[in-house]
């Protein structure tokens, strides 16, 4: 059903999207040849993280950079970007799934990092890999109610960590196949960081107008993937055929407010190849228009969105219509749409 989960902006615009690249590529081969053995043993082949997530490769962080780093770094070059005093930003959402402590907020660290002023409105805000579009929904609110003039959104993501732990874990003599399929998602993450600074649109025609979007919850489905830095178990298919049914349920929802069924691009959340086909199945989307990052970045988590729009923005052109779909564990989805 409708109502307070689909929005409307009427003077909120995208004024630039940014990414930090994690510098160190780790190839989906290399991650085949330390679980060779496993993999005989359980009777599975290498390959899978190819051949089925058609994820070749994906990128980690140095052992010094935090995820607070990263956000940071995809942040000042998302201000430089937009072409704004950071003392102008008035909110500060940093939506990263991973995280060094639970406390204080990762927010604080990258305020000071840039620099922001102390009426910035700063904090974190979770919800998995749905963070990020949440976070572009709150600010859009706030510039919309006049509450702040720019808003700047950060994520900063790092699977280093985990994937370590992970293939460690499934190199013990008693790992099951199960236990391997059940890691599987884990290897499919990416690192990285992303930014986006949002402003009001009557001052910035420059801007892509941030039009709005539907957000729906199915939360009777919060067990089929559960992680934290060291381990993350998922039910593949099970969290697959869910994502599909919420994503097929809020895009028909949407349908009855906006019209969606001829955009120029969708950005979909980049989870694997397996995923982006079958969320194009299920909505009757074009592959053609379905850029795709996973290949060469892996799952990067609430930051896949923004890292899709900024690495294929050239492909862009004013006026088009862009989708954006995010699903994160738990679950929730939303869809929202910039008018570029």
């Amino acid at each position: 059903m409708s109502g307070n989960a689909t929005f409307r902006f009427t003077d909120t615009a995208v004024l630039s999207v940014t990414v930090a690249e994690a510098p160190i590529v780790v190839t989906s081969d290399e991650f085949d040849a330390q679980l060779a053995d496993t993999y005989a043993r359980v009777g599975l082949r290498p390959g899978m993280l190819e051949a089925l997530a058609g994820i070749a490769e994906r990128r980690w962080w140095p052992e010094d950079v935090s995820f607070a780093d990263a956000a940071a770094m995809a942040g000042a070059k998302a201000i430089a970007e937009a072409g704004i005093d950071p003392a102008a930003v008035g909110l500060l959402i940093d939506t990263s799934v991973c995280r060094d402590h639970l406390e204080p907020s990762a927010a604080v660290d990258v305020h000071e990092q840039l620099g922001l002023g102390t009426a910035c409105l700063n904090f974190d805000l979770s919800n998995a890999c749905l963070g990020f579009v949440n976070g572009m929904q709150l600010a859009g609110m706030m510039i919309d109610t006049g509450q702040v003039d720019y808003a700047l959104i950060v994520d900063g993501e790092g699977a280093r960590r985990t994937q370590l732990a992970t293939i460690a874990r499934l190199q013990r003599p008693e790992t099951t196949r199960d236990d391997v399929l059940d890691n599987f998602a884990s290897l499919t993450l990416g690192s990285g960081g992303a930014a986006m600074v949002l402003g009001r649109a009557s001052t910035h025609a420059e801007g892509h107008r941030f039009v709005g979007g539907v957000a729906r919850a199915a939360t009777q489905y919060n067990t089929l993937c559960i992680g934290d830095l060291d381990e993350m178990r998922t039910d593949s298919r099970a969290l697959l055929d869910a994502g599909v049914e919420l994503a097929r349920d809020a895009w028909a929802d949407a349908l009855v407010e906006f019209d969606w069924t001829n955009l120029d691009a969708y950005v979909i959340h980049q989870v694997s190849q397996v995923h982006t086909a079958a969320i194009t199945s299920a909505l009757g989307i074009d592959p053609g228009r379905t850029p795709v990052i996973f290949r060469t970045r892996g799952n990067v988590g609430p930051a896949s969105i923004p890292f899709t729009l900024a690495l294929h923005s050239a492909d862009f052109e004013s006026g088009q219509r862009i989708g954006c779909m995010g699903i994160g564990s738990g679950l929730n989805a939303a869809v929202v749409e910039i008018a570029w």
